[in-house]
């Protein structure tokens, strides 16, 4: 309902009373010697700096997440589970925050002077999925009314302890109970909440009703119900059902019994472990002389012989039957010993759930004693740091196909898993705005994701002058860029029409049409992409196009970036809009009061696009079509003898430094480990050259080199994975082309460079990644034209066609097709 910020030196009655409702957050200068209750989160202060050994302990020690920095975040995300991780973030830096990092945590606490519900809703919508905590700077605690207003948005208040108290609720501070009922609500006449009671591990004692009073009683004083009977109970921790009209108190039960029948449930006698659990503790307390209980709990030698003679049969059983009847034995034995030690099975689970939340792990070897292979070294600590320090060798994996299995080789041929379907729910909300509201949520979007403030969405040609002034060695590398990529792709245009003579009298012809209206989507915003408008925009020109409508986030300012104006005016564009985003998307494909719509999208972009646009094609009121799916930016180099070690790894890099989500596979045909170690030293010098060192060491921390020991074999694997980009590395690498069956676009021998392809030498860059490059083309001209066919018959041909197809009618039950024929042969 609310959580609770202890700094150093808070505790006692308080936190006692807290943690009966709930997790707590800690400051991290909290001292690592005092003890942490089970749930809680650590704070990270902005100032301090990251250490990652720190998260680590932190988490180790039990903490259920870590609430950190934007700093911090961008560190932690490639390697703690974003389950684990909550972004501390002041309200008005949200556009600091970067796809990456949001899609890295499971939340945000949003630091702000004062809660406003409306702000915090909108940003909810930015953080589509995760949990929103917020924390106000205001000294006075927030009203019963607007913690439930924060709540009823999805978002959960963070109160600082010197706004706490166990006393009556003032102006300066709120009762934890009165924060804690705040929500809860009644559907009973007389205002009691239906209330169950379980033992600490869940187990049902009984239902009763609470009221406010009593609850707030419980949550104070840590008490149950009972006093005056003898049987009472300890709570351990209070909790709210999903809907917020029933409770959960969970117990530790003292006296005979929870129910009136001097039982420990109202609903049955206990059975299983939990009935277990009681017996022995029973027994522990009072066991007879003689009896074997007793014998076990006065004899520790003979308790551990038998736990490791039943776990001796438990590892030889085998059958279904065996195997629980072994496991119980066990059971009954590994739980005397821990009644014995002050455990129960509360203990038990506790210690497992902090176990699951530590993220260092060892080897989990058995030790000498218990392994047949008692040299083994004792396992070790692994701490996750994947190759993260800055004078690390950046290294690839390494598979050998002569060695591995099919299902392993089907393995290095898989591509990460893309959540489509929630992406595409994520999205839904943005493209359903702009398709009903159209002008105006352009702009409230843009202003939200792309910190922009327009006043109108779209630039109509002819475009300002001094909205196209690049710099003059830019300009005059586009014109050649544009002057090569136009006659490779006015080549491809289909501008004649097929004519076929199926029969005498009978002609089928096919001609093409470019389609009338297309929406280019050229990502920008802080990056400068020219190339991307210039890959979409030529071939829609080429193929006649009447409407283009260029797409692209403005900066922050509200101009688009003065090379992609340089370039949407010398494809002639019809429109620029300036959006980004599904926004964007959505705009093209429905139309708004200024955005024309388009009738095919293409593009590259972020999952957000590629979500909207999957999403758009799908529906039928739209009617527009796609490109192609889309995926994460991918190479695979096929290298033998004859490659140049830095040529192969200046490749492999070229394509990892667009994302850590690249894919980079190098296939190694017959290398030696020292023609392999020459290229893998030159992945790590060209490497630590780059400004974007630190997306390539987990790009390429990620890949993989797969040695094969013919080009047969390497051509054959990379059929199989289908990349977007092929460099071949090889000796007489034209004759090989003829064999390559899925491939975006290839790069023929050591001086065809990938990056040429992608920005100046004819073909185009928009292809296909995510191993679709088995069933689609990249962008070409044809994409942008469509093809119609025709048929033109005389009467001789249709007295010769006419019978063959009457019958083919009547044989499907179609008379009126049949008729249509018949009715002119009768005439």
């Amino acid at each position: 309902m609310f959580l609770p910020l202890l700094l150093e030196g808070d505790g006692g009655e308080l936190l006692d009373a807290l943690t009966r409702i709930g997790p707590v957050i800690f400051s991290s200068s909290r001292s690592p010697d005092l003890p942490l209750p089970a749930h809680c989160l650590i704070l990270v202060d902005h100032s301090r700096p990251f250490v990652l050994d720190e998260a680590v302990s932190w988490l180790d020690r039990g903490v259920e997440k870590l609430i950190v920095p934007l700093a911090w975040a961008k560190e932690l995300i490639e390697l703690i589970s974003s389950e684990r991780l909550l972004l501390l973030l002041d309200v008005g830096n949200i556009s600091a925050v970067s796809d990456t990092v949001r899609n890295g945590v499971s939340g945000v606490l949003l630091k702000t002077p004062a809660i406003d519900l409306d702000l915090i809703s909108s940003i909810s919508k930015f953080f589509t999925g995760s949990a929103i905590h917020v924390l106000s700077s205001s000294s006075v605690p927030p009203t019963n009314s607007l913690i439930r207003g924060l709540l009823g948005i999805g978002a959960t208040p963070v109160l600082p302890a010197s706004q706490l108290t166990l006393g009556v609720t003032s102006d300066a501070q709120i009762n934890i109970a009165d924060a804690f009922l705040a929500p809860i609500v009644s559907d009973r006449p007389d205002g009691l909440f239906p209330t169950v009671v379980s033992t600490e591990t869940g187990h049902s004692l009984g239902l009763v009703y609470s009221s406010s009073a009593s609850v707030k009683e419980s949550i104070l004083t840590g008490k149950g119900k009972g006093e005056t009977s003898g049987a009472t109970q300890d709570v351990v921790s209070i909790r709210l059902d999903c809907d917020s009209d029933s409770l959960e108190f969970r117990v530790v039960q003292h006296g005979a019994g929870f129910c009136h029948l001097d039982r420990q449930s109202c609903f049955s006698e206990t059975s299983g472990l939990p009935a277990l659990e009681r017996t022995l503790r029973s027994r522990f307390e009072s066991a007879p002389e003689g009896s074997y209980t007793k014998r076990l709990f006065s004899d520790p030698e003979l308790l551990r012989s038998k736990i490791m003679e039943e776990a001796d049969e438990l590892c030889r059983a085998e059958d279904k039957a065996d195997v629980a009847f072994e496991a119980a034995d066990l059971f009954y034995f590994a739980l005397t010993k821990c009644i014995a030690a002050g455990v129960g099975i509360s203990d038990i689970e506790a210690s497992l759930d902090k176990k699951a939340r530590r993220v260092t792990r060892r080897a989990g070897n058995a030790k000498p004693e218990w392994s047949k292979q008692p040299t083994a070294p004792p396992p070790q600590p692994i701490v996750p740091v994947p190759d993260t320090e800055e004078d690390a060798p950046i290294r690839m994996r390494t598979s050998d196909l002569a060695h591995i299995s099919a299902d392993e080789r089907d393995a290095l041929l898989r591509r990460p898993v893309l959540k489509s379907d929630e992406m595409i729910t994520r999205v839904k909300p943005i493209v359903d705005d702009v398709r009903t509201r159209g002008d105006a949520a352009l702009l409230e979007l843009t202003a939200k994701f792309d910190k922009a403030q327009l006043e109108s969405t779209v630039v109509f040609p002819p475009f300002a002058a001094d909205t196209m002034v690049v710099d003059p060695k830019v300009g005059d590398a586009i014109k050649i860029a544009y002057a090569n990529i136009k006659k490779f792709h006015e080549a491809q245009a289909d501008t004649g029409t097929l004519r076929v003579e199926t029969m005498p009298g009978v002609v089928c012809s096919r001609f093409a049409r470019p389609i009338a209206r297309v929406g280019l989507y050229v990502p920008g915003g802080t990056a400068i992409l020219p190339s991307t408008a210039l890959m979409l925009g030529i071939p829609a020109q080429v193929a006649g196009c009447q409407q283009i409508v260029l797409a692209t986030p403005p900066r922050p300012d509200g101009s688009i970036s003065p090379e992609v104006m340089y370039v949407a005016n010398l494809v002639g564009a019809s429109a620029v809009l300036k959006a980004g985003g599904a926004q964007a998307i959505a705009a093209l494909a429905y139309g708004t009061e200024t955005v024309p719509k388009v009738d095919k999208i293409f593009g590259p972009g972020n999952q957000w696009v590629t979500a909207a646009k999957m999403l758009v094609q799908n529906d039928t009121d739209a009617l527009v079509s796609i490109d192609m799916p889309a995926g994460p930016s991918e190479v695979l180099v096929i290298a033998d003898y004859t490659a140049n070690p830095a040529f192969v790894a200046a490749d492999l890099l070229s394509q990892a430094e667009h994302g850590i989500d690249s894919q980079v596979v190098l296939v190694a045909v017959n290398l030696d480990d020292g023609k392999l170690a020459e290229i893998e030293n030159e992945v790590d010098i060209q490497a630590h050259a780059l400004s974007r060192v630190d997306i390539v060491r987990k790009s390429i921390g990620k890949s993989i080199i797969v040695k094969s020991t013919s080009v047969e074999e390497a051509i054959a694997f990379s059929n199989d994975y289908a990349p977007e980009h092929l460099i071949l590395h090889l000796k007489n690498a034209s004759e090989k082309v003829q064999f390559i069956d899925n491939a975006g676009s290839v790069f023929v021998g050591p001086y065809s460079p990938e990056s040429c392809g992608d920005y100046a030498s004819g073909t185009n860059h928009t292809l296909p990644t995510n191993g679709y490059a088995r069933q689609f083309s990249g962008v070409n001209t044809l994409s942008f034209q469509k093809h119609i066919t025709s048929q033109e018959i005389t009467e001789a041909g249709l007295k010769a066609l006419g019978p063959v197809v009457a019958t083919l009618a009547d044989c499907e039950g179609l008379e009126a097709h049949a008729n249509a024929v018949r009715i002119r042969l009768r005439a």
